[in-house]
């Protein structure tokens, strides 16, 4: 970070007093001369990344477009009271630039509705200074502030007060020494002084343009402000458009060809903070995952330039207050600017501080040392109960998420699982670039970034899986139907983003995880991630339920709209249940069969996916309209839904996903109602798009007390589903309303290990979970059920009970002799056990620690309708 105390040159009309401009808080740009990169400096957050570049030590708005600035990170306008005055030098970057309506200078005052510098970066509102490119100064019009719940926009229309530069400018006369790449017209090199002055209630703006050189002022336009405006952040802009009728649009995409360069960027004054702890980068964040003794972590970075360093180094503290080591060294991934170690044999029996390190050259031509720091927790195999905090659909609305890292901190949870969508389309703003690939890739890592900068004191400490769903991928629905190429539209599955960005997605997103159980690439070279973790002895399958999925379009009858949707109340869910459509992938199914019987170091299993196995939802969007049936749910394929079911509960699996924006709890159905596993669907962080859950026809098995629309339903492709809890929307009497009533929040899912008990709770945005004025979760939440509750099928038949005499809660697994299929593999409770089984008949049961020499196995063990007395003794 280069941060310099300094004495702005001002002229007497405009200056502050000496004391008033010294100042710790004061404020210089410094960038290094021989330096070229996008990535800009910690200091700095650029709209849109893609932009902007630092080249040959000044800053360059290279991409023409509506409302590009840069918000300086570590000054804030203060709610203090006092003088202040900034300057930067500015120029056209080309001729073009002053042919065209638009204008370039400051943003004072930019606020968000959060009150972060953070949100504001995104979506806060200012006052706009600046000088038109037909040479005119202006201070723009006080804009609306932004509105609670709604992104706001700038409004760019200057007072009618402007005035026009000296006429040697206007024609185009050279002002001194004009830069040697830029055009000798009056925009070619100018300094703009911005100087405050507390007058009453108000301040006195005083925006000034100055001949570089020799200081001489051209021109000035003053005008009062209401003090209680400037207060946020201050920021440079670089605007393509007409000043007086620019608005902020859905979008702002690329266009025009205004482009300006700027330097020697100061500030100075009593009211500016300093907030050097506000700087992001170069290193922005790091996530990890430790399992079976391997450790993974990825530092993500942004764009750096060609004379920067390509390597992050590792370091860890091998006693608490030792010196630091360096253990690994790691490049920078060129597209997805990852650094990602893996590191083998890990002490995973204590807390371990590291920091990951890069070397950034300064101003000054010297490289120093940034860092990252954090905690690689111990596993936590002794702990009683393991805390998953789990997340979906990251809409950007409430960015920086301060409510929600707030109360989720309080949960202190082991381990974090954001399910997908983790960015959408618009996260940002400025709309969503799709081709060339390096500007997209550029695009996205931006989005990503917000997504880093909400969570990273959540990530710093803690084990985190996170994996990319449909808008992550810029798609409304995901089918990735074996890695290939979209052939039309989204919905005939596959991928319609360049495959070389797709794995930039997941390998921002994922490349903290174990390893895939199997690493073959799909299509077009597109990798996979489907995984164990193990951690706190629940073992965790990821499943990246969209990389096989089959796409509807074209594969299942054709009704009415859209291929994605049925609305026909005649539709017969049957047709839909189409031979060879996938839901799981035969590799996914082989990875679950080996999950489900291996409990190595496990007592606990849980499967992860991106959406849950129901069309749990029946009305969509804001106007709530009912569908009868969704394929983009995990409800259909209706065969590979009970395959993937069954898969899972041979492991008495319970079930966390996203996706669906309704948060759920459902207690699932193969061939009857609620003989397979149990699933919590967690709510969005934040909800743009609403659904419920509001069935047409009455539940089976509803009773007094009930919440509405629970019980026993069939979706809408007729799968088994027992509903117990849902959170549609409603008025919740918390503000933001447009925020609240959607019912955003996230899941929390307690594994009590010595009972074998599960409890699942839901919690809105805006509950301390340790106030009990406000600490209320979802109806229906908080909801206890036990392990074996996962495997819901009805006994049909008992095998001997079995006694271990030598070790305690070993692992039994059954299988059945007639066809060679294992029914479920258990950690045990205890020493004592009754296996059941669904027909009578001949079983091999295996007893100990599967997968270790300690196992005893027990062959045509006959299973009996009725509950035999007799004992069978396994010693150990």
């Amino acid at each position: 970070m280069i941060v310099f105390s300094l004495l702005l040159p001002v002229t007497a009309s405009i200056g502050l007093a000496e004391g008033e401009r010294k100042s710790g808080t004061n404020f210089r740009s410094a960038w290094f001369k021989d330096a070229e990169r996008i990535w800009i400096g910690p200091e700095y957050w650029a709209n849109r990344l893609q932009d902007w570049r630092i080249s040959a030590g000044r800053l360059e708005c290279v991409r023409s477009g509506s409302n590009r600035n840069v918000h300086l990170l570590t000054r804030q306008l203060g709610q203090r009271g006092g003088a202040f005055e900034m300057s930067v030098r500015l120029g056209a970057l080309d001729s073009a630039t002053a042919k065209r309506p638009g204008w370039a200078g400051f943003r004072v005052g930019a606020i968000g509705q959060w009150k972060d510098h953070r949100d504001s970066c995104r979506r806060g509102v200012g006052i706009n200074v600046g000088l038109t490119t037909d040479g005119r100064l202006f201070i723009g019009k006080l804009p609306a502030r932004p509105a609670a719940g709604l992104p706001p926009r700038n409004d760019y229309k200057p007072i009618a007060q402007t005035v026009t530069l000296a006429m040697e400018l206007r024609q185009g006369e050279p002002n001194g020494a004009a830069e040697a790449n830029g055009p000798a017209i009056g925009i070619a090199n100018v300094e703009l002084r911005l100087a405050a002055r507390p007058s009453g209630k108000n301040y006195t703006l005083t925006l000034s343009a100055h001949d570089p050189d020799g200081g001489k002022e051209v021109a000035k336009v003053t005008r009062d402000i209401p003090a209680e405006r400037l207060v946020g952040n201050v920021a440079i802009v670089c605007h393509s458009g007409q000043a007086g009728k620019a608005r902020r649009r859905r979008g702002q995409a690329a266009g025009g060809k205004v482009r300006f360069w700027f330097c020697d960027w100061k500030l100075a004054g009593q009211k500016f903070e300093a907030h050097d702890e506000h700087a992001f980068g170069p290193i922005l964040w790091a996530q990890y995952t430790l399992s079976r003794g391997v450790m993974k972590m990825t530092a993500q970075m942004p764009p750096m330039g060609r004379a920067d360093s390509n390597s992050v180094r590792l370091e860890i503290r091998k006693q608490p207050a030792g010196p630091w080591t360096q253990i690994a060294k790691a490049k920078i991934h060129p597209d997805a600017r990852t650094a990602t170690f893996r590191i083998p044999n890990w002490d995973d029996k204590r807390n371990v501080p590291y920091r990951t390190v890069y070397s950034l050259i300064g101003a000054d031509g010297k490289p120093a040392d940034h860092y990252w720091t954090g905690t690689v927790r111990r596993d936590p195999v002794d702990k009683p109960c393991i805390v998953v905090a789990a997340f979906t659909g990251n809409a950007d609305y409430a960015f920086p998420d301060l409510q929600l890292n707030k109360h989720v901190l309080l949960h202190n949870p082991d381990l974090l699982f954001f399910s997908g969508d983790n960015i959408y389309e618009n996260s940002g703003g400025y709309g969503t670039t799709r081709k060339p690939v390096d500007e997209a890739i550029l695009g996205y890592l931006r989005k990503w970034y917000y997504f880093g900068w909400s969570h990273r004191e959540l990530l710093r400490d803690r084990p985190c899986i996170s994996i990319p769903d449909d808008h992550d991928m810029y798609h409304g629905n995901l089918w990735g139907q074996g890695g290939r190429k979209c052939p039309s539209g989204i919905n005939t599955g596959g991928y319609s983003m360049d495959p070389r960005w797709v794995k930039v997605v997941e390998r921002t997103q994922t490349s903290n995880l174990p390893d895939p159980y199997d690493p073959t690439p799909v299509e077009q070279g597109i990798g996979v991630y489907y995984t164990e973790l193990l951690w706190g002895r629940i073992s965790f399958a990821i499943l990246e339920d969209r990389k096989f999925k089959t796409g509807p379009e074209g594969v299942v009858p054709r009704t009415k709209g859209r291929s994605d949707h049925v609305r026909d109340p005649n539709f017969d869910p049957r047709t839909a249940d189409v031979p060879g459509a996938k839901l799981l992938g035969d590799r996914q199914l082989k990875f679950l069969a080996n999950w489900a019987g291996d409990w190595r170091g496990a007592d606990f299993k849980c499967a992860l996916s991106q959406t849950v196995f129901a069309g749990a939802a029946t009305l969509h969007g804001g106007g709530l309209m009912r569908l009868v049936a969704d394929y983009d749910s995990n409800g259909w394929p209706q065969a590979g839904r009970n395959r993937a079911l069954a898969a899972i509960r041979k492991a008495f699996g319970f079930m966390i996903g996203g996706d669906q924006h309704l948060a759920t709890l459902v207690h699932h159905g193969i061939d009857d109602f609620n003989d397979a596993g149990w699933s919590l669907c967690v709510p969005s962080v934040v909800n743009f798009y609403p659904r419920a859950w509001v069935p047409l026809k009455p539940a089976r098995n509803f009773k007094p007390g009930m919440t509405p629309y629970t019980g026993e339903f069939f979706d809408g492709f007729g799968n088994h589903i027992t509903v117990y809890a849902h959170a549609n929307p409603r008025p919740m009497h918390h503000e933001p309303a447009g925020i609240h009533d959607k019912m955003p929040g996230y899941g929390i899912v307690r594994f009590h290990k010595p009972s074998r008990k599960i409890d699942i709770e839901c919690w809105p945005l805006f509950a301390n979970p340790k106030d009990p004025k406000t600490g209320t979760q979802y109806e229906g939440w908080p909801r206890t059920i036990t392990q074996l509750d996962n495997y819901g099928k009805a006994p049909k038949a008992y095998l001997p009970t079995i006694q271990i005499e030598g070790m305690d809660n070993p692992v039994i697994q059954i299988i059945d002799q007639t066809d060679g299929q294992m029914l479920y593999t258990l950690r045990i409770q205890g020493r004592t056990f009754q296996p059941w089984t669904f027909k009578e008949g001949s079983y091999t049961i295996r007893v100990g620690q599967l997968g270790t020499s300690k196992v005893r196995t027990l062959k045509s063990v006959q299973a009996t309708k009725d509950k035999p007395t007799k004992t069978v003794k396994v010693k150990f």
